[in-house]
């Protein structure tokens, strides 16, 4: 898409719990607002409509768009926002096709572990697709920026999803330890999809389920590197009975009706062996572990974090807490900027076919060993 004077790239289409998150980042004051069919989903507070916001989210029910399979974009740059009399531009429309995950087969690309690079994960899924036909939705999986200092980073994400979407197919976000980083980490929720405030939710893509996990930072909250500034431990407590509550309800989660391929989607591996300061929370990571192996009982969970590619089956030797399922690690990152590229980027796609998930690493480089 090319970008217009207020929209800074397509907008991204989030798949959070039985709905999508419409997000768009935008360069100027401007009220915002979806038409799918017949009917009108705002972004709004209380029903004032918000221009102060620097990304937009409007919340669309998922077989509403599924079924309508196109959207349009509408809206009205400020002139000046007053008590009385607001002036405004004109209203401007937009028109977006939609592809819903539907149908027995689909692929996904992932993609963790950018540090604020676009072009080389793009180059990455881009020799995927072209070797394996389109992609049904993406996966970005944590750290898509390098930290959360710079308000600027986070369009990053939407760059790459403009990128590989067009606004045009559904994506899945996560969010990574880098993310935690900086004045603008206690923002993020207000420029990425969330559930309620929360950075963790499960989401269901035509025959697909997934849970989105969270694990916070990497070390100990009284590590001197984040400066009293986190309070992870409460949050994956609270995690923890998120995870109970999904169990509870799995008519309407895992084991509603149709789905075929349950997969977990988490920034950092939490159940493997890690080296120090980063091997934490045994206690509550054995628990999640446990939770999802004996009740949701998934296909795969895949990860980042680790800057490495590889599959791993439970019970391997770096199975530290108890793999819930199939482990795939699938982001890898190197800067030299003695080399050409100057960037080497690699991440996986997944086929969902015949029962079975299968896992396709490519590169930017197009190599063959990865």
């Amino acid at each position: 898409m090319e970008n217009t004077e207020i929209l800074r790239t397509a907008p991204a289409v989030f798949a959070v719990g039985d709905t999508y998150q419409i997000m768009v980042p935008v360069a100027a004051p401007c009220l915002m607002w979806v038409q799918v069919g017949e009917e009108v989903y705002y972004d709004d507070s209380n029903g004032i409509l918000r221009s102060a916001e620097s990304t937009h989210r409007m919340i669309v029910p998922m077989e509403e768009l599924d079924r309508e399979k196109k959207y349009t974009i509408c809206y009205r740059k400020i002139i000046e926002r007053k008590p009385y009399f607001t002036e405004t531009e004109d209203e401007v429309r937009i028109d977006f096709e939609f592809r819903p995950v539907q149908g027995p087969d689909a692929k996904a690309y992932h993609i963790a572990d950018a540090h604020n690079h676009v072009e080389e994960p793009v180059a990455a899924a881009e020799n995927f697709i072209k070797k394996n036909g389109p992609i049904d939705f993406l996966i970005l999986n944590g750290d898509i920026p390098d930290h959360s200092g710079r308000i600027e980073n986070f369009i990053n994400i939407y760059e790459i999803v403009s990128e590989l979407t067009h606004g045009n197919i559904p994506t899945v976000f996560s969010r990574g330890n880098h993310d935690t980083r900086g004045i603008f980490a206690e923002k993020i929720a207000d420029h990425t999809p969330c559930r309620d405030g929360h950075s963790y939710y499960s989401f269901r893509l035509g025959n697909i389920w997934g849970l989105v996990l969270d694990c916070g930072e990497d070390k100990v909250d009284s590590h001197p590197e984040y400066g009293n500034t986190v309070c992870c431990h409460a949050f994956r407590k609270q995690e923890t009975r998120f995870i109970r509550k999904i169990i509870e309800n799995a008519e309407k989660e895992y084991q509603a009706e149709g789905v075929q391929y349950k997969v977990i989607i988490v920034h950092n591996p939490f159940t493997r062996m890690h080296n120090e300061p980063f091997q934490i929370e045994d206690e509550i990571f054995t628990e999640w572990g446990r939770l999802l192996r004996e009740h949701v009982k998934p296909q795969v969970m895949i990860c980042g974090h680790l800057h490495q590619m590889f599959i791993e089956e439970p019970g391997s030797e770096t199975d530290y807490l108890g793999h819930p399922c199939r482990l795939v690690v699938a982001s890898k990152i190197r800067v030299r900027k003695d080399e050409t590229p100057e960037c080497y980027f690699a991440g996986a796609g997944f086929i969902f076919s015949n029962g079975e998930i299968e896992a396709v690493f490519t590169d930017n480089m197009n190599s063959e060993q990865l």
